[in-house]
């Protein structure tokens, strides 16, 4: 009895120190209730399954699978030792066997160019639909014209919206002129028109509605972080406590869109929350960290600010990248330079931002409507 004591509290301080022995589990993947997740394997062990609870606590049993679970997210498959999904193995398997190595060479050539994931998840995912459709046929063999065929059908016959088109016309260029070394190739598409839409935010008096129904900390400050300082929810998950510096109260948003590197003003009001929330949360690497270390998902911030609307009663059909239009609204409101605010949003181009005089009351209120001088 006193050795079996002595083992359990061995495996618990290993579990501490982030340490814990998976050699004794096999995991798998599978889906189970329309979600990936990754199914533990392992013999019936108390000490074994006490280990696996203390250091994922949300682990859950399936009766269905006879297995323990956990969600399959890249930070636990890091924990644990699994090797990273490529996007490209299933894609691979759906291709004629004489295209695959088109496919295989546009990924590498992505990888070596450094695009971003999600840039090379959109291109592939393009290059993949023309491959299937071309079936046996060589893909470096397509003409032109017979392109052309191609992106007229997309538009035609599966209404494919003009930034889907943009997208796949994008993609396959990526091909033929970066992987091929063919020259550049212009396409005449007819495409609907672009809507221009006017960005969708929230006034001062609901942007402090909606933070009053947030109590968890941490959700709070994932809010407080899009709003006080305009950034995007992919650059909120994204800092570290290394890019917060107190002293000269600036934050460092490293590698944003563009993979440009800015400095934002830290709000004083949120200097004591900061405080407040390292010494309740003792964030290791990431400012905000997810429930299994690393970094917080984004998908988790949208769902925080989605429930928050509800119960604000807040009605209005906009994301939590609201909070960033909203954000810069209120600063031209105030009277900021609008190039300035340019270089706190990371735009490239002061285009961008002056779409939010558009929507700036400042300066509607001094349009005087003729009825008004009846």
């Amino acid at each position: 009895m006193f050795i079996l004591y002595i083992k359990i509290v061995y495996l618990k301080i290993d579990i501490q120190n982030d340490h814990m022995d998976f050699t004794q589990y096999t995991f798998t993947t599978a889906v189970h209730r329309n979600e990936n997740v990754i199914l533990i394997y392992f013999p019936y062990n108390l000490s074994l399954k006490d280990a696996l609870r203390a250091r994922f606590p949300s682990v859950k049993w399936s009766q269905t699978k006879k297995a323990w679970y956990l969600p399959d997210l890249p930070v636990i498959r890091e924990k644990i030792g699994l090797k990273k999904n490529k996007f490209t193995t299933k894609a691979l398997l759906e291709l004629h066997p004489i295209n695959r190595q088109a496919y295989l060479a546009m990924n590498e050539q992505l990888q070596l160019k450094a695009y971003s994931e999600n840039t090379k998840r959109i291109y592939l995912a393009e290059f993949a639909h023309l491959l299937k459709m071309i079936k046996d046929y060589p893909v470096e063999d397509l003409t032109p014209k017979k392109l052309k065929d191609y992106f007229l059908y997309c538009v035609n016959e599966e209404q494919m919206s003009e930034r889907k088109i943009n997208g796949k016309i994008n993609g396959i260029k990526f091909y033929f002129e970066k992987v091929l070394h063919s020259e550049r190739m212009f396409f005449n598409i007819p495409r609907p028109k672009k809507p221009i839409t006017l960005p969708k935010m929230l006034s001062k008096a609901e942007v402090k509605r909606l933070l009053k129904q947030v109590t968890n900390p941490k959700h709070l400050l994932a809010l407080k972080l899009c709003y006080g300082m305009g950034l995007r929810v992919s650059e909120v998950v994204k800092l570290k406590i290394e890019d917060i510096d107190s002293s000269r109260m600036v934050v460092r948003v490293v590698a944003a869109k563009g993979k440009k590197d800015r400095y934002v003003p830290l709000p004083s009001s949120l200097l004591t929350e900061l405080r407040e929330y390292f010494r309740a949360y003792h964030p290791k690497e990431y400012l905000l960290e997810g429930q299994y270390g690393g970094a917080y998902s984004k998908g988790s911030v949208q769902q925080v600010f989605k429930r928050a609307m509800r119960k604000a009663r807040i009605y209005k059909k906009i994301g939590v990248h609201g909070l960033r239009h909203s954000y810069a609204t209120h600063l031209l409101e105030a009277g900021a330079d609008m190039r300035f605010i340019q270089e706190l949003l990371g735009h490239n181009s002061i285009k961008t931002t002056q779409i939010y005089t558009k929507v700036t009351p400042r300066s509607l209120a001094k349009i005087v409507s003729p009825l008004d001088n009846l």
